[in-house]
């Protein structure tokens, strides 16, 4: 009866050990979603936190070091600034436009620049501008910066801002514009406007005088029409130009050999048009040009002005070097005769 009672007795142990295994399974499920949820709240925490901020003024921010090493994406100035974005997240338009920025150090010296021109501080810009110009910018934010200081040397050399180039003189006994102006390399003009003198005709001895000392040189591209004046071997300014048809802008070394204000045109018939007249061609100003060196002699080859801007940019002179009035005129009054001119394809 005893043998009976045990086989007649439940067996409990397969029920404990399903028990077991169902809690088993219900805290990995329970494990799993809380994993699941977590995962999702740190991908929107990244979407947030790693969101790309708008730069200010046009200038990107450099990296932090713990940026750069979480992200991997250290790089140098000229290379671009890449920003630690997660690339699951940040869209493929805005990492394109990322990669293609330029030099972080070239918008952030410009943007100096623009900030010290608004402070009144010029030649402290104007040499900001040119340490950008020396960093290597691609060619869109390169034209950006010589527009800008290509007006600003111009200012600065009209008025008596002080420049690198200018050099101060003390007037002397029975001393001229004229004089001093041959001396320094520059013109009459740059030396009134540079000083702001009333009465050029009564400088008086003692007197201090700001005058530039600059060596400016010209150099005309054929292909590009455009005409680069430098200073001292760096950039001052950049105009455009007309040149001539069918190639008949000569090329070679030159110099500027006389300077006419509101010129007369000798035709090749031999008539003289006058100033005013509307067939004259030359515009408000005339420089002519000689060969120099093994460049083979010209005659009645120069830079002068236009009253037909449209030819600007385009191969539509007779050979000469043409520029919009306003810009032959701001051009002749800071080349003197003796400037060297090198026309090029």
């Amino acid at each position: 009866m005893s043998g009976l009672e045990r086989m007649d007795r439940p067996r409990r142990w397969p029920w404990v050990l399903g028990g077991g295994l169902l809690v088993v399974i219900a805290i990995g499920f329970i494990g799993l979603h809380y994993y699941v949820q977590r995962e999702k709240e740190d991908t929107g925490t990244l979407a947030v936190t790693e969101k790309v901020t708008p730069p200010v003024a046009g200038v990107w921010a450099l990296p932090t070091s713990s940026e750069k090493d979480s992200a991997g994406m250290a790089a140098s100035a000229e290379e671009g600034v890449k920003l630690p974005v997660a690339t699951s997240v940040l869209p493929v338009t805005v990492a394109e436009k990322v990669v293609s920025m330029p030099s972080s150090s070239v918008t952030a010296l410009v943007a100096e620049a623009n900030a010290l021109l608004v402070a009144d501080q010029k030649d402290v810009a104007r040499e900001k501008y040119y340490e950008a110009l020396a960093d290597r910018p691609d060619n869109l934010l390169r034209a950006t910066i010589e527009e800008k200081l290509g007006k600003l040397n111009v200012e600065m050399i009209r008025l008596p801002w002080p420049m690198a180039e200018k050099q101060e003189y003390v007037v002397q006994t029975n001393d001229a514009i004229k004089f001093i102006a041959r001396k320094f390399g520059t013109t009459v003009e740059m030396i009134v406007k540079g000083n702001e003198l009333k009465r050029p005709d009564m400088i008086r001895p003692g007197q201090r005088l700001k005058v530039f000392a600059g060596k400016l040189e010209i150099v005309v591209n054929k292909s590009r029409h455009d005409l680069l004046l430098s200073a001292n071997g760096r950039f001052f300014k950049r105009y455009s130009v007309a040149t001539g048809r069918y190639e008949k802008t000569p090329v070679g070394s030159f110099i500027i050999v006389d300077r006419i204000p509101e010129p007369p045109w000798h035709r090749d018939d031999g008539k003289v048009i006058p100033y005013g007249d509307k067939e004259n061609i030359l515009g408000t100003r005339w420089m002519a040009i000689k060969a120099t060196g093994a460049t083979p002699e010209i005659r009645g080859y120069g830079i002068h002005g236009t009253w037909d801007n449209t030819s600007i940019g385009k191969s539509e002179s007779a050979g000469c070097i043409r520029l919009k009035n306003e810009d032959v005129e701001e051009l002749f009054e800071m080349v003197p005769i003796g400037t060297t001119v090198t026309i090029g394809d």
